[in-house]
Parts: structure tokens; sequence; C-alpha cells
């Protein structure tokens, strides 16, 4: 099993087992963030698009997306849907 040193937790933790987009950030990621965090972002991203009802054929969301996957990848605070929250470990 490949393993990473996970950005967004801090440990080493099973990676990914392909980068999850084309080019240089989908190697970063795919260098970088693990699984779990992966999925934890794909969660979000999907309340995002359902709380804030994005159309990823609109520019500007997917830039906003793109925004707030780096952000959530980083530790740094992101937007969450109105009443969300977060389990505990």
């Amino acid at each position: 099993m490949r393993t990473v040193q996970c950005r967004k937790h801090g440990k080493e933790l099973p990676g990914l087992d392909a980068p999850p987009m084309p080019g240089p950030l989908g190697e970063d990621i795919y260098n970088n963030v693990s699984a779990r965090a992966w999925e934890e972002w794909q969660t979000l991203q999907t309340m995002l698009i359902n709380e804030h009802h994005l159309s990823l054929r609109d520019a500007d969301s997917r830039k906003y997306l793109l925004d707030q996957m780096n952000r959530f990848l980083r530790n740094e605070e992101t937007e969450t849907p109105s009443g969300y929250v977060k389990p505990e470990d």
C-alpha cells in the first residue's frame, strides 16, 4: 500500500491510487494528500455544490471550488454549509 505524508492531517497515511486530476495540481495532490483527506474534500465539495447551487459548467463556480479545495487541503478556513457540524474523529 502506497503512503504519503498527508498535508491535511500531518501524518503518514494511505495515498491515492492515481492523481485525481491531470497536470501539476493533480500530481501535487497525489504526492501530498492522503486518500482519507481527498475523500473528506469530496464530501465537503458535494455539500458546497448543493448549498450554493453551483454548476460545474460555470467558470466562477469552478474557480470557487478550486479555491475552497486548496484552502481545505492546506488546513485553512473554508466555507461550510449553514448548520454543518463537523463529525468527531
